[in-house]
C-alpha cells in the first residue's frame, strides 16, 4: 500500500505514534488517506454498536498494519518467526490436506443418502409375511 507523494517520497500505511489513542491505527489510516483520525474513531465507535464490528475491524487493522518505523506487521512477524517450526509446518500441511479434500468433494457427485437405512423398522423380519 505505497503511494508516491508530490515530493517524490513513498507514502506508506503505518500505525503512527503521534496522535495515537490505543494502537495508532486510526491515526495512521487517517494520515494515509488524508482525513481526520477522529472521524475514523467515531465511525469505528458507531460500527462497534452493531455487533462489535468496529472492534473487529480495528483489531484486524492492528494486526495487519505495520507500526511506524517497522517494515512488517504483527502477523508478518509471527509467520516469519514461526515458519520453520513443526507447529507451523503441521498447520500448513493440515490446511493443504483439507483444501485438497474439499476440492475433491466438489468434483464428485454426492451419493444419495437414505436417513432411514439403519432404522430397525426399515428391515422386515423373516417371520413377517404380508
Amino acid at each position: 500500500m505505497n503511494e508516491i507523494t508530490t515530493n517524490g517520497s513513498v507514502k506508506q500505511l503505518r500505525r503512527r505514534k503521534d496522535g495515537k489513542v490505543i494502537a495508532g491505527v486510526c491515526s495512521g489510516v487517517g494520515h494515509y488517506v488524508g482525513i481526520d483520525p477522529n472521524i475514523l474513531r467515531v465511525g469505528l465507535a458507531i460500527a462497534s454498536l452493531f455487533g462489535g464490528l468496529g472492534v473487529g475491524i480495528y483489531a484486524v487493522a492492528w494486526l495487519l498494519i505495520p507500526d511506524q518505523g517497522k517494515d512488517a506487521s504483527i502477523v508478518q512477524d509471527l509467520i516469519e518467526n514461526n515458519k520453520d517450526r513443526p507447529v507451523w509446518q503441521d498447520t500448513r500441511s493440515k490446511v493443504q490436506e483439507s483444501w485438497s479434500k474439499a476440492m475433491n468433494q466438489q468434483s464428485k457427485p454426492a451419493a444419495p443418502h437414505d436417513p432411514y437405512a439403519h432404522h430397525p423398522y426399515n428391515h422386515p423380519k423373516a417371520d413377517d409375511k404380508l
